[in-house]
C-alpha cells in the first residue's frame, strides 16, 4: 500500500455531532443521525452511510473517521433494525424495515439543510451536487436501491424504482447478491426482500467483496457478493480483498467483536480506495482512483485486486 501522502489529502480535525433528530412522519419516531465533518474546507461532498443489520449511528468508525478527516461530510442514520432500538419482530413496521431503511437515506438527503445547521461551523460548507451513498452488508443493499437496484417480488417482477438522481456515486461493501434459488431456505422464507435486481443500477459504484466471505444466507460461495458488479451496467469497479471475510478486516468498529478477519492493513486499504473512488467519481478531474489502483497493482504482495468496466 502506498504511503498516505501519495494518495490521500492531509487529514484534518473532525467534529462529530449525535444524535441529530430528523422528522420522520409514518416512522413512529424521529430518525436519529450522526454527522461527522472536517473542521476546515468548503464545498464539502457528502456520504450517506447505511449500517449493517443491528448497527447504529455509532458503528463503522474506522471508515467514517477516515472519510471525514479527508474532506467528506458523513451522515449515519440509525435504522429500525438497530440493536439500540430493539424493535420486536411483532412490531407492525418489521415486515417493511428494508423499505424504511431506504426511506431513511432519502430523508437524510431531503434534510441536508437541517443537518448542516445542527453542526457548529458547517453552515454553507456542503456541496449538495456531490452526494454519495455507501453501506455495508444489508446497508449495502439499502444503498444500492438509491443507485437503481430494485427488489423482485415472488413472480420476479421488479418493485418500485427508488433510484435518487441526487446520489452521484456509491460504495457497496459486502453487498448481498441475488435471491431466489441462491438463498438458503431460511433466508428465502424470512428475508423475501433479499431478492435484488441490479440491471437498473446505473449510478457509478465501487463494489468491495472478500474472497473468503461465506454467508449463511446463500448456497453460493464468496462470489455471491460480486453480483452487484457483474449484474449491473457500468460504470462499475470491483475491489476483491484477498483473505477477507464479511467484516473486510474490521470496518464495523475499532473493537468490534463481530470481526472474524482482523487486519488493520486491509481496513486501511478499504479506507483509501473507497475515498479515492469517491473523489474521482464526484470530481472527474481528480486522479486519486487511477493512482490508488495502480499502487495496488504494483505491490509484490497485493492485498486485493481491482477491475472495472
Amino acid at each position: 500500500m502506498c504511503h498516505p501522502d501519495e494518495l490521500v489529502s492531509v487529514p484534518v480535525p473532525v467534529v462529530s455531532i449525535r444524535p441529530v433528530p430528523l422528522p420522520a412522519p409514518g416512522r413512529d419516531e424521529d430518525l436519529r443521525v450522526r454527522v461527522s465533518a472536517p473542521t476546515t474546507g468548503d464545498g464539502l461532498p457528502v456520504i450517506v452511510f447505511s449500517h449493517g443489520f443491528g448497527g447504529s449511528l455509532d458503528s463503522y468508525a474506522p471508515l467514517v473517521d477516515f472519510w471525514a478527516a479527508h474532506g467528506f461530510v458523513v451522515v449515519q442514520p440509525t435504522h429500525l433494525d438497530s440493536r439500540t432500538l430493539d424493535v420486536p419482530p411483532d412490531d407492525p413496521r418489521h415486515p417493511l424495515i428494508w423499505r424504511f431503511r431506504v426511506d431513511d437515506l432519502i430523508r437524510v438527503v431531503d434534510h441536508l439543510d437541517r443537518i448542516e445547521a445542527a453542526v457548529p461551523g458547517l453552515a454553507g460548507r456542503i456541496d449538495r451536487s456531490r452526494v454519495a451513498a455507501a453501506g455495508h452488508s444489508w446497508g449495502a443493499q439499502t444503498a444500492s436501491m438509491l443507485l437503481g437496484a430494485r427488489v423482485l417480488d415472488a413472480r420476479g417482477v421488479p418493485g418500485e424504482d427508488l433510484a435518487d438522481p441526487r446520489i452521484r456515486a456509491g460504495v457497496l461493501l459486502a453487498a448481498p447478491g441475488t435471491g431466489g434459488a441462491d438463498l438458503t431456505p431460511f433466508a428465502a422464507e424470512h428475508l423475501s426482500f433479499m431478492n435484488p435486481d441490479f440491471t437498473g443500477m446505473t449510478t457509478p459504484a465501487l463494489v468491495v467483496a472478500g474472497d473468503k466471505d461465506r454467508s449463511a444466507l446463500t448456497v453460493r460461495g464468496p462470489e455471491w457478493f460480486t453480483d452487484p458488479y457483474f449484474l449491473s451496467p457500468g460504470p462499475k469497479s470491483l475491489l476483491t480483498l484477498f483473505g477477507a471475510e464479511h467484516s473486510l478486516g474490521g470496518i464495523s468498529g475499532y473493537d468490534s467483536t463481530e470481526t472474524t478477519d482482523e487486519s488493520p492493513e486491509r481496513v486501511a486499504l478499504v479506507q483509501r480506495l473507497s475515498w479515492a473512488f469517491l473523489r474521482s467519481t464526484l470530481y472527474p478531474a481528480d486522479p486519486s482512483w487511477s493512482v490508488a489502483s495502480a499502487k495496488l497493482t504494483e505491490r509484490t504482495d497485493p492485498l486485493g485486486h481491482v477491475e472495472a468496466r
